[in-house]
């Protein structure tokens, strides 16, 4: 039990900042979720829209400190070359 008001606030400010990071990591999941189903179904217009919906999300959140630039950069990279294995794919 905090003994002081300021520890009562730093605890009331943590829990608002844990739950806006949940938030903001949840975003990320729900979009790269998206993408990957459409990558599953091997539907090339919808995986290239979502994989677009996707790095918006990535950019803007790893402008944050949710999640960390390199690791916004090194997911993305990794969903492009699911996206261009299934254009390959596709075309050959």
């Amino acid at each position: 039990m905090p003994n002081t008001l300021a520890r009562k606030k730093q605890i009331r400010q943590d829990a608002k900042r844990r739950a806006r990071n949940r938030w903001r990591k949840r975003i990320i999941k729900d979009h790269v979720d998206t993408f990957l189903a459409a990558i599953q179904s091997e539907d090339v217009p919808a995986a290239e829209a979502a994989f677009k919906d996707c790095q918006k999300q990535f950019d803007r959140i790893s402008t944050t400190s949710a999640i960390h630039r390199n690791k916004a950069a090194r997911s993305k990279s990794r969903l492009s070359r699911r996206l261009r294995d299934l254009k390959s794919k596709a075309a050959g």
